[in-house]
């Protein structure tokens, strides 16, 4: 192992322990590393104080080189002066190549949004009279009617219900816990689920030993992946004739839909989890915008 390999693990353990960011923003910092200390070790560089700026800025024109997107050129950019500043921090290097560097600003980018008569359509569509069917119901109506992330989705266990209170207890972004409400379909999508027992027969596919408190579960009885809630949107997407739906597309879908019912923009802020106000207030900007689509076809002079 080379002293930079060495350095970036302790960086990542830091991330993990010590910022207490979620596992899959570790992965994705790990990632972004492993392909700057490749690309280092390409030129011979394996200790962090050999590192100059112009290997740095280097690094970064042959990730856009290689088709890598605005954001993710930027993530990896952060990942890059995280790790200098932390070394420095800690006394373990004595250079610091990145502290004249700067992220550019990404362009900010309107989220993806289905419009209400869609969602209608993809909650209101026949599902199969099976356990998983009531299940892909249940998923479907969850992540568009409290505006869950898919990882806030996959990792609900069954004590985090209390559906006769009306609400969810959520573990979000850094391990914050948060009530999300439900009610309407997406409530009773869920107790439907849970009630008329196709977890049960699910939960009952597990092995003895390994019964899951996860609420959703796949055929084998465990934990419903992120790639299997990832499918399940496609899935019934196309059926209604959305190609490719994201479960963070509901997830927008809902923040846009609420705040074009009227909904205060702080009380939203805290059903989504944001940190920053400024983060939901992306989505002023995308009613803002269908307000303008709605102008233009509607006013004789526009």
């Amino acid at each position: 192992m080379t002293e930079l390999e060495r350095c970036c693990l302790e960086y990542l353990g830091h991330l993990s322990v010590e910022r207490n960011l979620s596992p899959n923003t570790v992965a994705a910092y790990r990632r972004d590393l492993e392909a700057y200390r490749a690309f280092l070790a390409e030129r011979g560089v394996t200790g962090p104080d050999s590192v100059t700026r112009r290997d740095v800025e280097d690094f970064v024109a042959h990730r856009r080189e290689a088709g890598a997107a605005d954001a993710s050129v930027n993530r990896a950019l952060s990942a890059v002066k995280g790790l200098h500043r932390f070394l420095v921090r800690e006394g373990i290097s004595a250079t610091y190549p990145t502290s004249a560097i700067r992220t550019p600003k990404a362009a900010k980018r309107l989220p993806d949004v289905i419009s209400i008569d869609q969602a209608c359509a993809l909650l209101d569509q026949p599902f199969p009279a099976t356990a998983a069917g009531a299940r892909d119901h249940a998923v479907l109506e969850v992540l568009y009617g409290c505006g869950l992330r898919v990882s806030e989705l996959t990792g609900l266990d069954v004590r985090d219900l209390h559906l006769e209170e009306e609400f969810l207890l959520v573990m979000g972004k850094g391990s914050k816990e948060r009530l999300a409400p439900i009610t309407g379909s997406a409530l009773r999508a869920l107790d439907a689920y849970l009630a008329l027992g196709a977890r049960d027969e699910l939960m009952g596919h597990a092995r003895a030993a390994g019964v899951s408190p996860a609420v959703f579960l796949n055929a084998r009885g465990t934990r419903l992946s992120r790639q299997s809630v990832h499918a399940i949107c496609e899935r019934y997407g196309r059926t209604v004739g959305i190609e490719g739906l994201h479960p963070h597309t509901l997830r927008h879908s809902f923040a846009t839909h609420m705040l074009a019912g009227g909904a205060d923009l702080r009380v939203l802020q805290e059903i989504l989890g944001h940190a920053d106000i400024a983060t939901t207030q992306i989505y002023t900007h995308v009613d803002q915008t269908q307000l303008r689509e709605v102008y233009l076809a509607a006013h004789p002079r526009a």
